[in-house]
């Protein structure tokens, strides 16, 4: 009795032993999704509003140098920006795993603080042909109102029908929290950035600025 005993006990203490390892083993491999989420780097552009005739590309290049000087401290990565120099706007594209990053690298690289920081999911991006000039346009559609999947099928819809209006589609990035599509786009001027949505899906920019792109 007393052997059938402490056999029910070992067997007893190897199934604890066992569940709790595999508790362990599962936690642990929760724990392993969680931090590989957490490394997975996001898209942002961020807007820096400083006023008509306050700001100029060649100021904007020398931020950015700073801003790539310590971006690493931070975990981010300053892709490209633009700037339109008439309206006192710059926008800039980067990667970071949170928006946090980017204000931090911004604030040490040279204090100019962005008004907002939008996470974004970006297109395909075709290559700068450097014909005509430079345009970032921006849609406004509300929160709910987009998502990546809607945004590319407009996007085929703006490809099939830039040859008629001498515009070149860039990329485009898109914000579904907040609404926002921004598309780059090679073009003669503004108009022809509009009659080119217009057209292909009746989709017009809240606005449309010619701009300096620097990386």
């Amino acid at each position: 009795m007393k052997l059938l005993h402490l056999l029910s006990a070992l067997c007893i203490a190897a199934l604890v032993t066992s569940q709790v390892s595999a508790q362990s083993n599962s936690t642990a491999s929760l724990t392993e999704k969680k931090v590989k989420k957490s490394k997975t780097k996001k898209f942002y552009i961020d807007v820096h509003e400083f006023g008509a005739g306050n700001v100029t590309a060649a100021a904007v290049a020398g931020a950015h140098e700073k801003d790539l000087a310590t971006q690493k401290q931070f975990g981010a990565n300053f892709i490209k920006y633009w700037v339109d120099e008439s309206k006192g706007l710059v926008y800039c594209l980067s990667s970071a795993h949170d928006s946090d990053a980017i204000s931090k690298t911004h604030a040490k690289a040279h204090g100019l603080m962005p008004s907002h920081i939008y996470e974004v999911t970006d297109g395909q991006a075709a290559p700068i042909r450097n014909k005509n000039d430079l345009f970032l346009d921006v849609h406004e559609l509300e929160a709910g109102n987009v998502n990546p999947e809607d945004v590319a099928g407009a996007h085929k819809k703006d490809l099939a029908t830039q040859g008629k209006y001498g515009v070149s589609f860039i990329n485009y990035w898109v914000d579904k929290d907040h609404g926002l599509v921004f598309c780059l786009a090679e073009a003669k001027d503004s108009a022809s950035i509009v009659n080119t949505h217009k057209e292909a899906h009746g989709l017009i920019p809240t606005r449309v600025m010619k701009v300096k792109q620097g990386e």
